[in-house]
């Protein structure tokens, strides 16, 4: 799946046209993914994602016939551009990263229901020719780089598509509602954080013994516990907030005299 917010220039990776081209594991630019305030994951993401961030749900437009469809997501920030589990010196704070920022800069493209293309980010800066692993052989083969990407994200693209049908699920027994996040920071500021859906627990209640098994058995219940569970590191990120805030105020002069002595 190609993200517009992180995949700047994704081009189909063509054995002839990047025959000589090398990748940098070594190579690091925190630019995108520090200006990202959330980030999709997967059904199959979640047991671990719930660990270190709040998941939730939000609106990602319709399907062909007209349905309704959400995404779930990985929350990183309180505000728009804010990536709060990136530190100071450009690491990751948290043990968990998304797949799909993993697997950077490649991705996959659908070109059909059945046919999926192997693309690549040609701006990332860990690409050229003179420094890393080749993504080709000399005659012209994949290497066994390319073949494990193309593997990881094959299997990605497919837990892709069963987080899309649990989706369908919560929107059609309609579990999902709108929610609002609200804290007190210490110095009296309030943070306020909406625009996303959690599950609704009045609409859980109505469900009957039948559904629950069928959400047991699908693996969605298992999804709305870790979801459920992950909803109290939204804390975490307002403490994080707090501290970055403080961080970022401006240094007091010390030059400056104090009273009116």
């Amino acid at each position: 799946m190609i993200n517009e917010n992180l995949h700047k220039k994704p081009v189909a990776l063509d054995r002839q046209k990047h025959r000589n081209l090398k990748l940098d594991r070594n190579a690091r630019d925190m630019t995108r993914s520090k200006g990202l305030n959330a980030f999709f994951i997967a059904a199959g993401e979640f047991a671990e994602a719930c660990k270190d961030y709040p998941i939730v749900w939000v609106p990602a437009g319709q399907d062909p016939k007209g349905k309704a469809q959400v995404a779930p997501i990985a929350v990183f920030g309180l505000t728009a551009g804010q990536n709060l589990c990136i530190d100071a010196a450009d690491r990751w704070r948290v043990r968990y990263v998304p797949a799909m920022l993993r697997t950077y800069p490649f991705a996959m493209a659908r070109t059909t229901e059945t046919e999926l293309l192997l693309c690549i980010d040609e701006e990332w800066v860990g690409l050229s020719e003179e420094t890393g692993e080749p993504l080709f052989k000399a005659d012209g083969s994949p290497t066994e780089l390319i073949l494990g990407v193309q593997q990881q994200l094959e299997q990605l693209e497919g837990d892709i598509e069963r987080t899309r049908r649990y989706g369908e699920m919560l929107v059609e027994k309609k579990l999902l509602r709108e929610m609002q996040f609200d804290a007190t920071m210490p110095d009296g500021n309030k943070i306020h954080v909406n625009g996303f859906l959690t599950i609704d627990d009045e609409q859980m209640t109505k469900l009957s013994d039948a559904e629950l098994l069928e959400l047991a058995k699908t693996g969605l219940l298992g999804m709305i516990h870790a979801h459920q569970i992950s909803l109290s590191n939204m804390n975490r990120l307002a403490e994080w907030q707090l501290e970055r805030a403080a961080a970022e105020a401006p240094m007091p002069d010390i030059n400056k005299p104090i009273g009116n002595a």
